[in-house]
């Protein structure tokens, strides 16, 4: 049944889910509004899903754009509300305190732009500069460029706050 096959592969994959919202929203309620928009989106476009790239890469693509365009549109803040128990990232939220490198480090990605920010999580997720590229929609060029600035950027960051 297409819905269990659906069901099955955004289990395996909820960690995108987990990611992609944790980097584009700060409080727990965009979070949860996001990833219900990510999963609608996503089973409104199951069907049109033909197996020519792996699922997570599909799931990236839709998910990371979902999220930029999300808190572009002020129609789409408050729509949806939930209740605690039906809380789409509590089976994927860590719960508790990340260590201080990973705090960084989502404080790094907190502050780039929306494109730069699908690109780290994609290049932290170890998708290759092809698979980006697609999910993108940019060349192997400019995503192999970008992710060379984001490297020296953040290795400054970094050097500066070891000082």
């Amino acid at each position: 049944m297409i819905q269990d096959e659906f069901q099955d592969q955004v289990e395996r994959h909820k960690k995108i889910l987990y990611k992609v919202c944790t980097a584009y929203c700060k409080d727990r309620d965009g979070r949860e509004d996001l990833a219900q928009e990510i999963l609608f989106q996503l089973w409104r476009s199951f069907g049109k899903f033909d197996g020519r790239c792996q699922f997570s890469t599909w799931m990236y693509r839709i998910a990371l754009n979902v999220a930029i365009s999300f808190y572009r549109s002020e129609a789409t803040r408050g729509r949806v509300m939930v209740a605690d128990e039906e809380r789409v990232l509590a089976a994927v939220d860590p719960g508790g305190a990340e260590p201080e490198e990973i705090q960084l480090l989502y404080a790094f990605i907190g502050g780039l732009d929306p494109l730069h920010k699908a690109l780290m999580l994609l290049y932290l997720d170890g998708f290759s500069y092809g698979e980006m590229a697609a999910a993108l929609g940019i060349s192997e060029t400019n995503v192999a460029t970008k992710i060379s600035r984001m490297k020296q950027k953040l290795k400054g960051e970094l050097w500066s706050l070891t000082r």
